[in-house]
This record gives C-alpha cells, structure tokens and sequence, in this order.
C-alpha cells in the first residue's frame, strides 16, 4: 500500500468503496500486463498463434535470418521465423484464409522473402509440427484456456462486482439532488397556462395524500410528461420538485441498460432504493419512449425485462416505505402519435401534454430572453419582436433561445447591437443553416435555372391572392415569404431557396393542401416553362418527394376525393394497391397542369425578377414587392377571380 498513497489516503476515509474500485482497476491492468497472451515454450521452438508476430515483420526485416512457411495448403499453416542472434524458432500458427491475407497483405506487398519449408527440412526440425495432432489431458486444456483469456475473465469478473456493489458507470450510481440546490421557478414557463394549471393540480394531489385516501385512492401519483422536445419538461420536474422541498433522482431511460441481460431491472430498483431511503423522492425518467413500447414482440425473452420491472415498481409497493416516491417520465411520443403499452399506460393517473408556443406566448419568450443581456448591447428602438415572433412559428422555446444566442455571436462579430434584422439572420442562421454565395459565383447557367426554380415556387405561392384579383400591397401583407435566394445552402444540400414564415395553423382543408401541392410543384413547372419537358433538373427530387407525401395523405390516409372515408393504406391485395397508385397519378397531373398553366401568365415578371435575382443574388420581401409594383405597371396583368376551382 505505500507504493498508492493516494489510495491508501482514500482507503482510509469516507471514500472507501471508490478506492476499492481503483484499486481492483490497477489490479486489472497489472494483472493484464503479467497475463498478456504468452508464447508456449517447447524445446528449440517457441509455439504461438498470434499474428501480431507476424503483421509487425516488415519493422523488423533487419533482425529477420529466414522465413519459411510449413505446409501452406493444410488447414494450419505454420510460419517459421527465424531471427538473427536467436537460437530458437518461433512457429506461428495461422488459419488458412489467414494464411492468404498475410501472404498478400504483408508478405508480397512489404517485399519479405520467404520460401517454402521443404520435406528434408521438416525432417530435421520436427518440432515445428509438433503440436499439431499431440492429445491433450484436460489440465493442459483448461491451463491453456486461463492463460488465453486471463485478462477477459478478470474484466468479466471485475464487471459484475462492480455492478453488484453500485459502482460508478454502471447504472445504480445516480446522484440525489437536493431541493434547495435546483433553480429556477414556475414563471420561467412562459405562458403555457393550461401547463401550469395542469402542474398546480399535480401538487396539490402531492401535498394533500391524506385528502385522496379518503376516497380511497392510495396509490402513488405516476406522472407521464408529453410533447415536442425544447418545451420544458425537463425543467418542470426541477421546479416541482424545488417547490414541493422534495430530492430529486433524475436518469435518462437510456441509461438504465448495463449492456448484461437483467442489468436494466437491477438498475431500476436500486434507484428505487435510493428513493425510498429518503422517504419522500421524485424519481425522473427522461427520454423514456422506449420503455412504453408494446411488450412482447422482441424475439429474446428477456427484452421486456426492464418494462415489466418498472411496471411492477409504478404500482407501488404495498407498504408505508415506498408511498412517498412518485415516478416522472417524460417522452416526446404520446399515445397518439406513437403505439404504446396499454398497462404502461393505465400506471400513469396524470399526464401533463406539453405544446410549443403561440405567438404571444414566443413575443415574452424573445423578450425575456433579451432583457437578460446587458442594455447596452440591444438595439431596443430598432427591435421588432412582434415581427419575429411571427416568423418563427412552430419553434420551441429552446429554439428561441438559440437563437438570441446566435443573434449575439454574430452582434459580437461584427461589432453590432442586437436588433431586428440581426434576429431575422439569427432565424435563419439556426433553421436554414450557412450560406455560401461563393460556391455559385461562376455558375452563371447552374443560377439562372435556380434563380427561376426557387421564383417558381414564390409565384405559386401568391398565386390563389393574384386569381382572386387583390392589389399587390394586399398579397403582400398575407404572403409569407421572407427572401428569395440564389445562395447555396450546405445542410439543406440545396444551390437556392425561398424562405418563408410558418404557421401556427395545424388543421389543413383540401384547397390548402392542394396549394401546398401547387407551391412544391413550382420549381419543377418553372424549369419545365423555360427549358423544357426534358430539361427538368435533378434539383426537384426534394419537391417531387414532399409533394407525394401530400398527396398519399389527400388520397390514401384520409380519402379526401371519396365520399367513402377509408384509410386505404390498411386495405392490401385484390388490386387496392395499383387503384391507390392511379389515383395518386391522376390528382398529380391534375395539379401539376394546374402549375404549369399557371406560372405560363407570369413569365415576364419571372424573367424580369431572374435577371435582378442574378445580380443581386438574394431579393427580400420588400424587394421583391416592390419590383413586382414596377412590373405591374409595365406588364399589366389583367387577371380576374378564377371562375373554376379544382374540383374534388
């Protein structure tokens, strides 16, 4: 022990059970050091089977005398070397398809001189073959069998110690946080109303156990947290758990399984040891979907293992010493977007669905994200957080913070105070990604058709406000459209883009899905426009494979053009499939002819807004606005509502 001060310091005080881990590890790497695999000594040749032997010959090609190799053709093939200075041979032996690789990949490529060891040879040098076929007592066995793997059995043995004893990395490790250490509070969830309405509930049921055994509900209040990543439900069980003065075990489900069948469970109930050793605990499962898949359709037996415990632990144990743990998981799945386990799902009497910000709601976010920086460094009279807000629909509040994060990096780069047009970069930035305008730059071809592409799709997009005869600064009011680029795009992998705001608008009707359909086929009917039915690019693919997406949704899952309302992906065989695919075809050509005929009236203003798209490489929505105010009174446009619709 005096060669480990450190660790006999250790051994000595209240981190006893760490040093005795460090210590079985040093043992294991000293052990592993005097057990590495070892050549077999036998009279003048010393046996091995370990390539290394002979992958590391060309670095010693000077040391070598000769190399012969003993029967090439059997199954076994022995390797002769013989070094200089040396009195023994070291045979080495090899598979036969290990012997073709080694004699390709080392031997002839390295240029090592070898030869084959001949009939007379072989006679005076016996020994080489002489383990070939010589019997072995059951102890010469089992003493080669140790010595092979000494080192694989210690680490076995040395990992279920230490999963047995808890210790650190193997999944029974996990820290209690104490509530007083948590921070934060309830209003750092921005509105969110119903969420919090959800979560007083939630502790008033907690704090007043007496009250609900008087309606003789006994059993704990499992908790199950839902909804798209970024919203808060990581942070809710930190504040819960700060303000009902309760400690908190948190683990990712992932992290339960210790790579051993049964390590999961085992897992799991030594947290719930844990938990129950502090009377009153809130135990946090994060990422834990996996765990509410339907059991029973792995093929191993033990897959549902860890399900089926923590099945057992969410029921409680019908004693005082487990009443006060409560279990949390959080999924970014629920039952409706995703098949889970019914009996899972029975264990769980509250479930809180997350949802991500509206409008107002994203306005405070970007506020209050803001007033945590210092004054200086926002621009506030040129802030317009009512504009941003809107452009970044569907976003979560993480997102959000993203983004005023990234909106400072690039203040600080360019020295620069934060204001509406910073953001503006800042959202595209974290959704679209960098953009490189000097990967086209001598592309002037390749810009033009993605110049026409990418208007393609602007065109379509005002296109119902153009038919139904509205003025330019009312289309431009309800388009939304952002920028028009030429720029490429690396993470999209694309060489243009148009930018647009999004919605908060989930539900869809026909007419906008069809829209929808129309806008994706933009770009492709553009290039068909302008260079032909055979002179559509490859740059579509990603278009073409949205919009038939949209389209087996129209179709297929919700028979939007069938008075029977089926879901038609269930019904398989007896033609339903090639019915399917006509169908999909004929709604396709419909709404493409519909674009092409369409964007036929607007190609003027499109070779007027090319030609200033190549200039300029990018075109704002003002820009882009204005530019078409000039067109219209040069190129007017003498459209009247449309007197047909697309009929269903």
């Amino acid at each position: 022990m005096s060669h480990f001060p450190v660790l006999a310091k250790l051994l000595k005080n209240r981190h006893r059970r760490n040093a005795w881990f460090a210590l079985l590890l040093i043992s294991a790497m000293m052990i592993s050091l005097v057990s590495a695999p070892r050549l077999l000594e036998h009279s003048s040749v010393i046996y091995s089977q370990d390539i290394s032997l002979l992958t590391s010959l060309p670095s010693h090609r000077d040391r070598l005398d000769y190399l012969l190799i003993a029967e090439p053709f059997s199954e076994s093939p022995r390797y002769v070397i013989k070094y200089k200075n040396q009195t023994r041979l070291i045979a080495v032996k090899v598979p036969a398809m290990t012997h073709l690789s080694l004699e390709r990949d080392v031997l002839l490529k390295h240029g090592i001189p070898y030869a084959i060891a001949q009939a007379d040879w072989l006679a005076l040098h016996e020994d080489v073959l002489h383990d070939r076929g010589a019997p072995q007592s059951l102890w010469q066995t089992t003493e080669g069998f140790l010595a092979r793997n000494a080192v694989g059995l210690l680490l076995l043995v040395l990992m279920v110690v230490a999963i047995k004893k808890g210790f650190p990395g193997f999944g029974s490790a996990e820290s209690i946080t104490r509530p007083e250490t948590l921070k934060g509070s309830m209003e750092d969830l921005v509105g969110m109303d119903d969420v919090k309405r959800e979560v007083a509930h939630l502790e008033s049921m907690i704090r007043n156990r007496d009250m609900y055994k008087l309606h003789n509900i006994d059993k704990p209040f499992n908790v199950m947290l839902t909804g798209p990543a970024g919203t808060g439900k990581t942070k809710l069980v930190g504040y819960l758990a700060k303000q009902l003065d309760i400690p908190l075990i948190q683990v990712s489900a992932s992290g339960l399984e210790t790579g051993l069948v049964g390590g999961g469970s085992k897992t799991l109930n030594s947290i719930y040891k844990k938990a129950c050793a502090q009377d009153r605990c809130l135990i946090f499962l994060d990422e834990a979907q996996s765990l509410f898949m339907p059991r029973g359709r792995g093929e191993r037996r033990w897959d549902d293992d860890t399900a089926n415990t923590l099945l057992g632990l969410l029921d409680g144990i019908k004693s005082e010493k487990g009443s006060g743990v409560i279990w949390i998981v959080a999924s970014n799945f629920d039952e409706v977007n995703s098949e889970m386990d019914e009996a899972m799902l029975r264990r769980f009497s509250v479930k809180i669905n997350f949802r991500l910000p509206n409008k107002v709601e994203r306005h405070e976010l970007l506020n209050r994200f803001l007033k945590r920086k210092d004054k200086a460094v926002v621009d506030w009279d040129q802030l317009n957080l009512t504009y941003v807000a809107e452009i970044t629909a569907n976003l979560s509040p993480a997102l959000l913070e993203n983004i005023v994060d990234r909106a400072s990096m690039i203040a600080i780069e360019e020295h620069r105070r934060i204001d509406t047009n910073l953001l503006f970069r800042a959202v595209e930035r974290s959704t679209i990604g960098l953009t490189d305008r000097a990967a086209n730059a001598e592309k002037d071809k390749q810009r033009e058709r993605v110049a026409l592409h990418e208007l393609g799709h602007f065109f379509m997009q005002i296109e119902p406000f153009l038919t139904q005869g509205l003025s330019l600064d009312e289309i431009k009011g309800r388009s939304a459209l952002l920028k028009i680029s030429t720029e490429s795009v690396s993470k999209l992998g694309a060489l243009g883009y148009v930018l647009s705001a999004t919605t908060d608008t989930m539900l869809q009707t026909l007419d906008e899905l069809e829209r929808d359909v129309m806008q994706l086929y933009g770009g492709v009917a553009a290039e068909e426009l302008f260079y032909g039915a055979r002179g559509i690019s490859v740059g579509s693919m990603n278009d073409i494979q949205k919009a038939t997406a949209r389209l087996e949704l129209m179709v297929n899952q919700l028979s939007m053009y069938s008075r029977a309302k089926l879901d038609y992906r269930q019904l398989r065989g007896d033609g339903a499939a090639d019915t399917s695919v006509r169908e999909l075809e004929q709604k396709a050509d419909e709404l493409y002819d519909h674009t092409l005929k369409a964007l036929a009236k607007y190609r003027r203003w499109m070779i007027r807004l090319k030609d200033t798209l190549m200039e300029r490489y990018v075109l704002s929505k003002d820009e882009v606005f204005d530019l078409l105010t000039d067109l219209q009174a040069e190129y007017p446009l003498n459209l009247r509502p449309a007197d047909e619709k697309m009929v269903a």
